[in-house]
């Protein structure tokens, strides 16, 4: 039982990373230009997730057309998932409110993938779902920031914001345990399908949603860009550095 309660306790760091964001987004309003760097940082380090870990992993475990399914899956989900949202909402809300929720729709699948990764860890060793957990706070601070800056932008209730934002813990310990107790004794070829799956799922959210969002709020400059960059290359760093510490 002390594992997985440490597994509980180390999923709480990405869920940190990103209430930080969140916070620092409740400190100071956040203007339309800093949005917009947000934006495009925060789809910079989801397109990093899918592009350095989650596609080269589930390749690892199974063919490429196995991996190529797996991503039409989740990007049709995405698909259905947006569909719904536009349902329930109807048509008075309009399209930048949709796009509101799906962006933090992405964020919260994108914790999720988090607490799989830490739970799937914890069951090869704990020093694992350590840096697994620890390396991910950095990333996720931008994703925190950006969904609770463009809540803040549509008007939403702080108190519902903060509800939203302490919500992020809930999705990545949730995750965590499940990936714990209902993978770590699944074939490898199981949680690849599931990586891939999510890939498709984070890869059309941060296109279809982030920057599209990060377009409509503000003009794009050179900064936009270089939000980008540097939001993809922070997780690649991450990645990169985690992957020496524990020799993978």
């Amino acid at each position: 039982m002390e594992d997985i309660f440490t597994v509980i306790l180390l999923s709480l760091l990405p869920g940190a990373g990103n209430f930080l964001g969140a916070l620092a987004a409740e400190a100071r309003a956040p203007s339309a230009r800093s949005l917009n760097w947000a934006l495009h940082a925060a789809s910079g380090i989801v397109i990093a997730i899918v592009a350095v870990e989650l596609i080269p992993g589930a390749l690892e475990q199974i063919a490429g057309w196995w991996v190529a399914l797996a991503f039409a899956i989740g990007g049709l989900s995405y698909i259905a998932l947006d569909s719904i949202v536009k349902r329930l909402q109807g048509t008075s809300d309009g399209a930048g409110n949709r796009r509101m929720w799906m962006i933090y729709a992405a964020v919260a699948i994108d914790l999720m993938s988090d607490g799989l990764m830490t739970g799937t860890g914890a069951s090869v060793s704990l020093k694992w779902a350590l840096v697994l957990s620890a390396g991910q706070v950095l990333a996720d601070v931008p994703e925190g920031y950006a969904a609770a800056a463009n809540f803040r932008s549509k008007g939403i209730a702080r108190a519902r914001r903060i509800s939203l934002s302490v919500l992020f813990f809930v999705y990545v310990v949730g995750a965590a345990v499940a990936a714990y107790f209902l993978l770590r004794g699944a074939p490898g070829q199981i949680k690849a399908g599931g990586l891939a799956v999510v890939s498709g799922l984070l890869a059309v959210g941060a296109i279809e949603d982030m920057l599209q969002e990060a377009h409509d709020v503000h003009v794009d400059s050179q900064p936009s860009v270089i939000a980008f960059i540097g939001g993809f290359s922070l997780f690649t760093l991450v990645s990169a550095g985690l992957g020496a510490f524990v020799g993978r």
